[in-house]
């Protein structure tokens, strides 16, 4: 026998070590999931381009949020179908308009459940961009008067916190000022400040109807060849208020969720996209994955790259997961 004094296998005998030794960690308090509320009543329609996910009626969109509940699940995030969409995405901030009537009802229902706003106008404009036009651009100060509006809308009708994902410069200090302006100085404010123009966004622009009429999204997303262009947004974001900062996507950016991590004391959030959640389930379908073992690999990784908080389409099975003792 080799005299070794040094021996890393004896760390990886039995479940019981192996976990007792694990360097990431993670557990149901830090999953987020987001959920499509649709206009009409008692409809739950699934999305074609995310197979397993579904738009659903305020009052289908409470069986849910039960389910959710029930496996450990207590955080959600709405994103809304409105029935009605203009110039100036009026929905997104009309007291009645969709999500602002999710968040009423689920506070009614479920009061334990923590209710996230995604602040931006791309589901409510009629030519489906992030904000308000002056010709074919978006102009930036005038959607970030739009933006606060939109924010104070959905926490006055029970968001907890808001999350602006348009990448305009200087949202979030204009959130901050009207919502503190407003009394609401104690809901925090979750960033996509590092969120890139990605190919991975592509069925949730299906699911939410939020594709662009024309163009694309590149002059306010930011270029996913650029880490220390990610940097600059996040201390730019926190310098302005924001108390959460998320990346967008996850899987391809571990790089820059540890740098952020490194460089930051804010909580970083991750968002595992749409198009992440459907390569999963495509190759999985094909038979050339285990969807289970592989979703929940994802999230470690997204974790061990310094992750805090991660909103998944997968957080009612990888809470199952974590009950299980394969994750965790």
């Amino acid at each position: 026998m080799m005299e070794m004094a040094m021996r890393p296998r004896r760390l990886r005998y039995g479940n019981s070590l192996r976990k007792m030794v694990r360097e990431t960690r993670m557990d149901k308090s830090s999953l987020i999931y987001p959920a499509f509320v649709m206009e009409g009543e008692n409809r739950q329609e699934e999305i074609t381009s995310m197979e397993g996910q579904y738009r659903y009626t305020v009052d289908r969109l409470m069986y849910k949020m039960e389910e959710l509940l029930d496996a450990g699940v207590d955080k959600v995030m709405l994103f809304g179908i409105p029935g009605h969409k203009d110039e100036c995405g009026s929905d997104a901030f009309d007291e009645n308009g969709i999500v602002q009537k999710g968040f009423r009802a689920i506070k009614e229902r479920f009061p334990e459940m923590y209710c996230i706003g995604d602040v931006c106008m791309c589901e409510y404009t009629s030519h489906g961009h992030c904000g308000i036009l002056n010709g074919k651009d978006v102009d930036n100060d005038k959607t970030i008067e739009y933006l606060a509006k939109i924010a104070l809308s959905q926490v006055e009708a029970g968001a907890d916190m808001v999350a602006p994902s348009d990448m305009m410069d200087g949202r979030v200090r204009a959130i901050r000022q009207l919502l503190d302006a407003n009394g609401h100085e104690t809901v925090p404010i979750m960033s996509y400040a590092v969120k890139y123009a990605s190919a991975f966004y592509g069925p949730f622009r299906e699911a939410a109807g939020s594709a662009p009429s024309f163009g694309d999204r590149k002059s306010y997303q930011m270029d996913y060849h650029n880490r220390r262009e990610g940097i600059k947004e996040a201390l730019l974001d926190v310098e302005e208020g924001a108390d959460i900062i998320m990346v967008k996507p996850a899987m391809a950016f571990g790089d820059v969720i540890h740098e952020l991590k490194q460089t930051l004391q804010v909580p970083i959030a991750a968002y595992n996209v749409s198009g992440e959640y459907c390569m999963v389930k495509a190759a999985a379908r094909s038979g050339f994955v285990d969807e289970t073992a592989i979703m929940c690999e994802i999230a470690a990784s997204t974790f061990r790259a310094g992750a805090d908080i991660y909103l998944t389409y997968f957080a009612q099975e990888l809470a199952k997961c974590m009950d299980e003792g394969r994750i965790g």
